[in-house]
Order: structure tokens, then sequence, then C-alpha cells
């Protein structure tokens, strides 16, 4: 973290424990969804560069091989949390972080959930369908006629939320969400 090398050794010290801390922190936060404490601790040290990082400058902060880099940023640019840049004159694929957190959160949820979206309503719209042609194919037999309705009602309720939380994933794909909930507080008087 070049930046803070023109600093007294003092407030040098300062700075690169501060930054150690949110780094850290931003690891541990990114651990708690599902993504492996380096690749956050990655993205932390990459939010604090002023210039776009090779995976060689990478894995010579990190202290990590270059394959763990590498694996590491693809992830990232797969969940749009960095991007791949060009510089002219570079030789080296370069990457720098997405500094913009509300996007960061909207697209890193947007991904997530509407894959557990597509899993979940694909699990309920064919065991609705298997339990409606086991129904029909069995009349007269109110065991199970009563067995199916209870099941395929916690289905349909199962897919009403499915259904919201697609309208809620839009929001945050389109950006609307920030309409409802704005970014930026008014400034207090």
């Amino acid at each position: 973290m070049e930046q803070a090398e023109g600093l007294p050794r003092e407030q040098q010290e300062i700075v690169l424990k501060a930054r150690k801390r949110i780094i850290e922190s931003i690891g541990k936060n990114m651990d708690l969804y599902g993504i492996n404490l380096s690749i956050g601790h990655l993205y932390g040290l990459m939010f604090f560069q002023d210039k776009p990082m090779t995976l060689d400058e990478m894995t010579e902060a990190m202290k990590m091989s270059k394959t763990s880099m590498s694996t590491g940023v693809r992830t990232l640019v797969d969940l749009k949390m960095v991007n791949k840049v060009w510089e002219k004159g570079a030789r080296k694929d370069l990457y720098e972080v997405e500094l913009d957190w509300f996007q960061t959160f909207a697209d890193f949820f947007s991904l997530k959930w509407r894959k557990a979206l597509e899993i979940n309503m694909q699990a309920l719209r064919k065991s609705r369908a298997e339990l409606l042609e086991l129904a029909r194919t069995s009349p007269g037999d109110k065991e199970l006629e009563q067995l199916v309705k209870a099941d395929v009602a916690k289905i349909n309720e199962a897919i009403r939320y499915y259904m919201w939380l697609d309208r809620f994933i839009d929001t945050l794909e389109s950006g609307a969400i920030f309409d409802l909930v704005p970014k930026y507080l008014p400034e207090e008087s």
C-alpha cells in the first residue's frame, strides 16, 4: 500500500493498522456470505490501491500463490466486485476494485438470490406438477387428496415468496431499490 510510504513512520503505522483492521473486517464479512476469507482479504487489499493491480502484484502483496490469486480474482470478477481494466502499454491483465459498494451489494445479492430463486422455483414447480398428477391419477383416495392439497398449498406459498423475491431482485438490478431506499440521507439542517 504504497500511498503511505511518503509519511513519517509513526503516521505510516497508524494508516497501515487502520487499513489492516478494515481488510480483516471485509474478509470476515465476506466469509459470512460464503466468500473465502482470503478472497475477502484480497478485495480489501485492492480497495486501498490507487491503481489497478496485476496478478503478480497481488501474489506478492498477499504472499499467496499465483493460482490462488487467479482463482480469487476470477471469483471477484464473477461477483462484479472487481473489474478487469485496460491500460495503455500494460502487458499483463490489470484489475481494480469496484468502489461503488451500493452497486456491489446490489450485484452480489442479485447474483446469489437469482441463482437460488431459479433452483428453488424449478424444484417447486416440478414437485407441484408431480403431486397434482398423482392426485389426478388416483381419484377417490381421500387421504392422498388431503395430503396433496396440503403440500400444494405450501408449495404455492413458497412460489408466491419466490415471485416476490424475483421482483425484489429486479429492483436491485434496475437500481430502483435506491429510489425506495436512497443511497444517501438528506443533509441535516
